[in-house]
């Protein structure tokens, strides 16, 4: 004998399948509240956050200043470059670079590293922002100094110019400019 089972027959939920359903359903929900906390606790914690992104007050760089400032833990050099140091900074042929790319997180990734492409941007010219760690092996290189009176790291004797750009030594890249802009005319926003 053959059982014949109608459509109105196979399409009524049982009991047993609201029980399969409302225990996969508990199921899920407890492993969503076993796994919050592993997830939760991957989170930045609020001292993090809060270095994201900082203001510098700029106000008091004359041409020919510095100034470090401390960012995300690294150090971040800012400079006021004076009318000679950006001349000679557009004046240096690409040929002549180690590392012809801009290395700016402000412009596209293939950028030339031209004085300008390295610098604050159209009108700000003078300005330089650049992280503060040698591309060699993460030393703190010294600020206006060197053959090219801009940067130079005495542990191994890399050479950057007033750009910020590689010129001899060991290190293979260009310091790194980290994404800025001018909030006003005497406050910079770093990150």
């Amino acid at each position: 004998m053959s059982e014949h089972v109608t459509t109105s027959e196979a399409s009524e939920p049982t009991r047993r399948d609201f029980l399969y359903l409302t225990t996969g359903m508990a199921g899920a929900v407890g492993a969503v509240a076993v796994a919050w906390p592993f997830i939760d606790q991957m989170r930045p914690d609020a001292s993090t956050l809060a270095l994201a992104s900082i203001e510098v007050d700029v106000a008091s760089l004359e041409p020919g200043m510095s100034l470090t400032v401390k960012w995300r833990g690294k150090p971040v050099f800012i400079r006021n470059r004076t009318p000679e140091e950006v001349q000679a900074a557009a004046d240096v042929q690409l040929s002549e670079l180690k590392d012809p790319i801009a290395r700016n997180a402000n412009l596209p990734a293939d950028a030339p590293a031209t004085g300008a492409d390295r610098s604050g941007g159209q009108g700000k010219e003078n300005w330089i922002v650049m992280i503060g760690t040698c591309t060699h092996l993460g030393c703190v290189p010294l600020g206006q100094a060197g053959e090219y009176n801009g940067w130079f790291c005495p542990c191994h004797g890399s050479v950057y110019d007033t750009a910020g750009r590689i010129r001899k030594g060991p290190a293979p890249q260009n310091l790194a400019i980290p994404t800025f802009s001018f909030v006003s005319d005497t406050k910079i926003k770093i990150g």
